[in-house]
This record gives C-alpha cells, structure tokens and sequence, in this order.
C-alpha cells in the first residue's frame, strides 16, 4: 500500500479533508463531503495492523489501542499536521485520518456571520461551537483563540483530546493539554484549570455533567470558557446540557446557563456550486430575552428570538442558508435539503 506520508500528500495536493484505511478496500479519501477512491489496491490485513502500530506511534500507545479497541492521536505526515482515530471492525484496525489545515486560518477567512469576530472581546462567560462532527469546530475554535493570542495579554488553556492545532504564542502565555497524555480527563484537567491562572479556558468536548458543571463554575468566576457540542441549533444545545443533569437539578442548571452562557455557533458544511463546501452558520447572541427562555424552559422559542436578532449579529441556520443562495454559492435545492424550516427556505430562497 501507498505510505501514509503518500496518502497524505496525494489528499493535500487534491483538496480532500479526510482519509479512510479499512481491510479489503482501496484506501479512500473525502474530496467535498463524498468518498472516493485514492487507490485501486485493496488493504489486507497486515497492511491496517502495520498502519495501526505505525499511527500509535509507540508501543505503550498501541497497547492501549489493543487493550481498548480505539485510540486518538496527532501528528504531522508529508508536513500537515493530522488527526488520527484508529479503531477495531471485526478485530482488524481501521482508520479514519483527518487532515487539518497547514496554519491557523483568520477569523475573516472562514466565512462566518460578521458578528462573530467579536467573540473574542468577551471578558467571561460560555461560548459554545456546535455541529455535527467533520462541521470545522475545531478550525473555529482554533481560529478564535488565536485571534484573541493576537490582541489580548491572556493565559489560554486548553483541554484537548487529541492537540490539533499548534499555537504560536504571541501576546498571550498558552497551555495545551492533551487529555491521556497531560491530564487524565476533561473534567479533572478542567478542575486543575481552576488553580492555573487562566483569562481563557477551552474544552474540547463537554461531554459529561462533572466537566459541564466545572465549565459553568469557570465562567461564574470570571473566565471566558469556549467548548463544543454535536448539536445542530442552538436550541438543541442548551436542551442538550440541561439533560445531561437529573431532573430536580435542572431547575438550577437553567438559571446558571442563563447568567453564563454568552453565544452559540453551529455550523455545517453545504455543498458549494462547482465542487467544494460553503460554511452555512447560526449565531446565538445571547440577549435578555434568550435568557429568560433559557430559565423557563422554553427552548423551542429560542430560534424566532435567534430570527429577530439580526440588529445584535444574530441569524439563524435558514437565514445563513439563504443568504448562501441569493450570493450564488449553493443551490435552492441544497439549502432546501439542509434546511430546519423548509417552508421559510423556500419562500425566501432566490
């Protein structure tokens, strides 16, 4: 089979944002969000098995993959820097190799609603970045902390599992900590936080109650604490952290959220005209009145209060879906399809 460093350079050098190895088919790759294949040589056995112990990198670490049947891990193949997740299928290794960009994009450069650039201002609270997985938090959140590095005097760190994006420390004194490696969890490396004299604080995955609580604690006290969800609106996030509490606790879970929770960015990945994807997002600045739907519960109202906040920055993911169309980077069919209201997009939609 073709190295990894050959895989790597041929899905550089053709655009795609993935690699996938899986025993007995060619080695493929996603060029705008479809697989195709990079070879016409199938992977035998011994070729994931070698390809797993060589990604682990060590032999501690594929022992952990043996013992554990998943692992993750960063590193840079062909000069780009990639992260990696190998995992069992039926006792074999597979593969799955995402490639990330080379530096740190601008905030200006991603496409965001312009509103956005000035989460970074912020001084304390929650801001979160949802989207289904392969939707470029990851890029977001990256784009973001380093834009603050730019302009503040701040202590950023943050809890990642793996470390993607590699800061260069301007302005700012940046920790990166690697959950397994550097600490033994989010939570617990979220708790220590505490005691580290942070300005900025960023979670990979709010996964758990102990880290949401720990988080929402953070940004009680003062510290701006950015974190990701696989959420697709903004609603859904904040349903999405107040269910992971029993019920007698979310009462009290609305009412902190509601005081600390500043912002939401979901995003996804619509196919552009002519080959590519357009980044289509919603943004959720948080107003009083988010605030007081957020203490009561009533988090289906929440996108028409996101739809009437255009004068603050705000837009919904059919407002984002929309304005994609009438610039002529996607089509009304693919808006359509991607739509949460149908019926809007199409009415407005041209």
């Amino acid at each position: 089979m073709m190295t990894i460093d050959e895989l790597v350079a041929k899905a550089k050098a053709d655009g795609a944002s993935d690699i996938h190895l899986i025993c007995g088919l060619p080695p493929k790759y996603r060029q705008s969000g479809e697989l195709q294949d990079m070879d016409s040589v199938p992977l035998t056995q011994d070729d994931c098995f070698a390809v797993a112990r060589f990604l682990a990198g060590s032999d501690a670490a594929y022992e952990t993959f043996e013992r554990e049947g998943e692992l993750d891990a960063a590193d840079s193949y062909a000069g780009n820097r990639c992260r990696i997740h190998i995992f069992k299928q039926q006792g074999v290794p597979s593969v799955a190799l995402r490639l990330l960009r080379e530096s740190i994009p601008k905030l200006d450069d991603l496409g965001l609603p312009p509103a956005a650039p000035q989460l970074i201002d912020l001084h304390k609270g929650i801001v979160l970045v949802t989207g289904e997985t392969g939707s470029g938090k990851s890029t977001t959140l990256a784009a973001l902390l380093d834009s603050i590095n730019h302009k503040y005097r701040s202590h950023i760190v943050t809890l990642e599992d793996p470390v993607e994006y590699i800061y260069k420390p301007d302005l700012c004194a940046i920790n990166q900590r690697e959950v397994g490696k550097d600490t033994q969890s989010f939570a617990m490396g979220l708790r220590a936080s505490l005691r580290e004299d942070p300005n900025v604080i960023l979670i990979g995955e709010m996964r758990d109650k102990e880290t949401i609580e720990t988080a929402i604690t953070a940004a009680e006290t003062g510290h701006l604490v950015f974190g990701t969800l696989h959420t697709g609106s903004a609603a859904d996030a904040v349903d999405r952290i107040v269910q992971v509490f029993p019920a007698d606790a979310q009462t009290q879970i609305r009412l902190q959220l509601s005081m600390t929770l500043q912002a939401v960015l979901t995003q996804q990945l619509v196919p552009k005209k002519g080959g590519g994807r357009a980044l289509a997002c919603e943004l959720m600045i948080v107003t009083d009145a988010i605030r007081n739907l957020i203490r009561a519960g009533n988090t289906p109202q929440i996108a028409n209060a996101v739809a009437t906040s255009a004068a603050l920055g705000g837009q919904t993911m059919d407002q984002a879906l929309v304005r994609l169309v009438r610039s002529g980077q996607i089509t009304k069919e693919i808006a359509i399809h991607y739509a949460h209201e149908v019926d809007y997009v199409k009415k407005n939609a041209f």
